[in-house]
C-alpha cells in the first residue's frame, strides 16, 4: 500500500527543504516536490523527518535476562525513540558465543517490531565458531569486565579474533585502548612495520577493522585516536558520557553507574570536542537496562537504559546550537550503516529502506519514568526537559509508533555488504 508523508521538512548539506516522500513496497520510492497518490496520506505537519537512527550498541537480555528487558519491549522502546534498527550484544545467558546459540537468539528477535541485527561474543576458545558465525555485524571481545564473565584477557587468544573478525568491537577502558591497537598491530605485521613512520603501509596492509565502544574520557579519545591504525578505528561514544558526569553519581548513586563509568566535566567537554573535530564517529546507546530493585541493592548492576533518550537529548542539544542535524544523522544513522555494512538502510534517499522518524523540534516536554516503554521503567535523565521529540516512527514502510501508540507489526533481520 503506498503511503505519502506530506509537508516534510528534510535535511541535506545542512540545508532544510521541504519535500513530500513517497514509500511503496518499504522502499522511500520518491522524494518530490509534487504530490503523487497515494492510498494513504499522512500530513507530517511540517515537522523534521530523519532516517531512522541505527543503536549500534544494545543490551536486549534475551535470552536469559528477560525479567529486565526482552526484544519485543526493548525494540517498543527503540520506536517510541525514533531507532529502527539495534544491533544486540553478545552477553546474555547463554552469552552469544556459538552458532547454536546465535540462530536460537535469531528465533528469539523475530518478536521485534524494529529492525535487528547481532554480535557475536570472543572467548578463551571459540575461534572455529567465530568463523563459522553467518550474517553478524561484528565480533565483540570484553576487555574489561562488565555484565557477565566474558572478559579476554590472553594477548595471543585476542591476536587470533582480530584475525578472524573482519570488524571487531573493544570494550576496552583506559590504557586497554592502547593495548587493544598495539596488539591489533602485531597481530597483523612484523615488529619492522609497526613504527609511526610507517603509518601509510600499515592503513594498506590491515583490511580488518577496529571499532572501539563507549569513549568515555579524553584519554581513551587519544588513545583511539592518535595511533598508526587511526582509519582502520572508528570510535563510539554514548548519550550519557555526553550528558552526564561522575557529579550525578552523588545525586542518583547507582542510577547512575555504568561501565565504563561516569568521568569529569573535562572528559565531557573533550568528547564533545571530539564530535565537532570529527573524532567520533557513533553515538549509540549502550541500552542496559536493570530493575529498579536491582539497582537499589548494595550489589548493584552496572547499566542505564537509554533507548528513548538518545534523540530527545541530541534534538535539544541541536536546539541549544550544541550539534547540527547534520551530525546527528551522521554519527546516528549514515556511519552505522557504513561502518557495519548494514545494506540499504542509514540514509533518507530514494531506493533506501524506508526506516524514518519523525521528529517535532519544537515539542518540549519532560523525561517521565512513567511514560517509558523499556521494561525496567526508569531513565537517569527522569525530569529533564528536552525540547525535540520523536512523534512517529515508520520502519520498513510500516508505522510503528505513533504519538504514544505502538503498532506490533514485526520487522527484519538485517543484512550486510561483504
Amino acid at each position: 500500500m503506498p503511503i505519502l508523508l506530506k509537508n516534510c521538512r528534510i535535511v541535506v548539506n545542512e540545508k532544510v527543504y521541504s519535500k513530500n516522500i513517497l514509500i511503496k513496497n518499504g522502499k522511500i520510492s520518491k522524494i518530490t516536490n509534487k504530490e503523487p497518490k497515494a492510498d494513504k496520506i499522512i500530513d507530517v505537519k511540517n515537522n523534521l523527518v530523519l532516517p531512522g537512527l541505527i543503536d549500534a550498541h544494545v543490551h536486549m537480555r534475551e535470552p536469559g535476562l528477560t525479567h529486565k528487558e526482552d526484544f519485543l519491549t526493548g525494540s517498543m522502546a527503540a520506536a517510541k525513540g525514533g531507532i529502527t534498527t539495534f544491533l544486540d550484544m553478545p552477553n546474555t545467558i547463554p552469552p552469544t558465543t556459538t552458532t547454536a546459540v546465535l540462530e536460537e537468539k535469531r528465533k528469539l528477535a523475530k518478536k521485534s517490531i524494529v529492525n535487528y541485527g547481532f554480535n557475536f561474543g570472543a572467548t578463551l576458545n571459540n575461534i572455529s565458531d567465530i568463523k563459522k558465525a553467518k550474517n553478524v555485524a561484528a565480533v565483540k571481545i570484553y576487555m574489561d569486565m562488565t555484565t557477565g564473565a566474558m572478559k579476554v584477557e590472553d594477548y595471543d587468544t585476542i591476536k587470533e579474533i582480530f584475525k578472524a573478525s573482519k570488524l571487531t568491537i573493544i570494550h576496552a577502558e583506559d590504557i586497554n585502548i592502547k593495548n587493544a591497537v598495539d596488539i591489533f598491530i602485531k597481530s597483523f605485521m612484523s615488529k619492522a612495520h609497526v613504527e609511526l613512520k610507517n603509518q601509510k603501509f600499515l592503513s594498506n596492509k590491515i583490511k580488518n577493522r577496529l571499532h572501539v565502544a563507549h569513549v568515555s574520557s579524553e584519554k581513551e579519545l587519544r588513545y583511539a585516536k592518535n595511533n598508526p591504525i587511526k582509519k582502520q578505528m572508528t570510535v563510539e561514544v554514548t548519550p550519557h558520557h555526553l550528558f552526564m558526569t561522575e557529579k550525578d553519581i552523588q545525586t542518583l548513586g547507582a542510577f547512575a553507574e555504568m561501565k565504563p563509568g561516569l568521568k569529569t566535566e573535562q572528559d565531557k567537554k573533550a568528547l564533545w570536542q571530539g564530535i565537532h573535530d570529527g573524532m567520533i564517529d557513533v553515538i549509540a546507546t549502550d541500552h542496559a537496562p536493570h530493575l529498579k530493585e536491582e539497582k537499589e541493592m548494595a550489589n548493584y548492576p552496572f547499566g542505564v537504559p537509554g533507548l528513548e533518550t538518545m534523540l530527545p537529548l541530541l534534538l535539544d542539544a541541536f536546539n541549544s546550537n550544541k550539534i547540527s542535524l547534520k551530525k546527528i544523522m551522521q554519527l546516528c544513522c549514515e556511519n552505522p550503516a557504513k561502518i557495519f555494512k548494514i545494506k540499504n538502510k542509514g540514509f533518507l534517499k530514494e531506493g533506501y529502506d524506508a526506516d524514518l522518524v519523525i521528529a517535532d523540534l519544537d515539542k518540549r516536554q519532560a523525561v517521565r519514568n512513567d511514560d517509558l516503554l523499556t521494561k525496567c521503567r526508569w531513565s537517569p535523565f527522569e525530569g529533564k526537559i528536552l525540547k525535540g521529540w520523536p512523534v512517529t516512527t515508520i520502519v520498513n514502510g510500516n508505522v510503528v509508533y505513533d504519538n504514544g501508540e505502538i503498532k506490533d507489526i514485526k520487522a527484519k533481520e538485517v543484512q550486510y555488504a561483504g
